[in-house]
């Protein structure tokens, strides 16, 4: 199947430590499909939460679809995302257990469907963001060296 990549958080890797990964399914109405289909999405300070043992991402921000009509979606709504309940059940453990928290890395199409990769990620200190930026500059001079 094709996947076409719609948005990416790049902060993710400097702001958090990510522990673990898992692919979501997510439902949509028929504008915000449209919508997430023409790149029209921004996942930059949403986050996931869980209610009532269902997982939602919250300020996913997906905007109006341009040919809409008075039945356009809200923007910002919560979102539920379709994953397996035991997975739900183990994530909701660690994040209330060990203060984790759960963002989305990316979000893309895989067939005809959307799809949400999100991330159990720990915050980073700001000593620990100063070493990751250390490392990835010695790791880019070291390549730079090598050309030449």
């Amino acid at each position: 199947m094709a996947v076409k990549n719609i948005a990416r958080n790049k902060k993710a890797s400097h702001d958090y430590f990510i522990l673990e990964t898992l692919e979501c399914g997510i439902v949509l109405t028929g504008t915000e499909i449209k919508s997430v289909r023409d790149s029209k999405v921004s996942i930059q300070d949403s986050h996931c939460v869980i209610k009532n043992n269902e997982l939602f991402v919250v300020n996913m921000h997906i905007a109006k679809y341009e040919q809409g009509n008075i039945f356009n979606h809200k923007e910002t709504r919560e979102r539920k995302l379709l994953a397996h309940k035991s997975e739900i059940r183990k994530l909701s453990g660690k994040v209330s257990q060990e203060g984790l928290t759960l963002i989305p890395l990316e979000v893309y199409i895989s067939g005809p469907r959307a799809k949400v990769k999100i991330a159990l990620v720990k915050g980073k200190k700001l000593y620990d963001k100063r070493e990751s930026l250390k490392k990835a500059e010695v790791l880019k001079d070291i390549k730079k060296r090598m050309n030449y």
